[in-house]
């Protein structure tokens, strides 16, 4: 049988107010019909993020997990990422539509990721995965981290000034000091822009593999920012914030100075983002980790 139900948790996200009910409709259908082309079997219940459902399968005894997201371009740059990271630290990539959203992919286990280990081990788990990750030839059309800096450097002056200077320009002075040097890329790269302790799952060929990851090229430095105030609750003080940044800057091998200016630039960009956007939880968050590094 290949029937699923699909999570009321997944049902009732706010996402789908805005857009996807027709995709959300058709999902245990075209979930099926997944199965059947792929000659998959349902073999326990779904599982959610924020945007797809994972869906625990077998094939021919062998355990997979079928991935449904809807359709779109950030399809293609998934399978994208997938396809050249080809399993090191990424989870396995086994069969694809973009099409329709589909990915078959290899089972980890869902219920232990770098979440549920103590912040001070999956800081420096997550400074090795960050190495582990920065393969060198990344294709030419990835997104530069280098690009990626100047472009929002460029706004957030203005950013700050339309939400009203809603925080000490100090902080707007130290991102806007650090982005000429962020703008010429250390390197080129292979980075994961969507590093977080969640997106980190228990596998079995290495002990942590990456999923979901974002194929940028340029500086591995780039995405420590949310590696660290996605933790930030559970470090006490400044002195455990820089601490915690010393440790995944160590693991990452990366070099401290240019790391801190990527830390404390991207806390102000989140910052802005966060307040423009009505977040209430992440610019405090964001406050902390940029107080601790400037």
């Amino acid at each position: 049988m290949n029937e699923i139900e699909l999570p009321r948790t997944f049902l009732d996200l706010p996402r789908w107010r805005t857009g996807g009910r027709e995709w959300l409709a058709d999902l245990p259908a075209a979930t099926r019909e997944r199965c059947a082309a792929w000659g998959l079997r349902v073999d326990g219940p779904v599982a959610h993020g924020s945007h797809a459902i994972a869906v625990p399968v077998t094939r021919d005894g062998a355990p997979f997990v079928l991935r449904m997201t809807p359709p779109g371009p950030d399809v293609g740059a998934q399978i994208a990422a997938l396809r050249f990271w080809d399993g090191r630290g990424t989870v396995l990539l086994h069969e694809t539509d973009a099409e329709g959203g589909a990915m078959l992919l290899e089972r980890l286990d869902g219920s232990r990721s770098l979440r549920d280990v103590p912040v001070g081990e999956a800081l420096p788990a997550l400074g090795r995965m960050m190495r582990r990750l920065a393969v060198t030839g990344p294709p030419p059309g990835a997104p530069s981290t280098a690009d990626l800096a100047r472009e929002r450097a460029a706004s957030l002056a203005a950013d700050w000034r339309r939400l009203g200077g809603p925080f000490d320009a100090a902080f707007l002075a130290a991102a806007l000091d650090a982005a000429p040097g962020l703008s010429v890329a250390a390197g080129d790269v292979a980075v994961n822009g969507d590093v977080h302790s969640d997106q980190v799952l228990r596998g079995t060929r290495e002990p942590w593999l990456t999923v979901d990851p974002v194929l940028l090229r340029g500086d591995v430095a780039y995405d420590l920012a949310r590696a660290l105030w996605t933790r930030l609750d559970e470090m006490p003080s400044a002195a455990a914030v820089v601490g915690h940044f010393d440790a995944a800057a160590r693991e990452a091998e990366v070099d401290r100075d240019r790391a801190r200016d990527w830390v404390v630039f991207r806390a102000v960009d989140y910052w802005l983002w966060g307040l423009g956007a009505g977040l209430t939880e992440d610019p405090p968050r964001c406050h902390r980790l940029a107080s601790a590094l400037v």
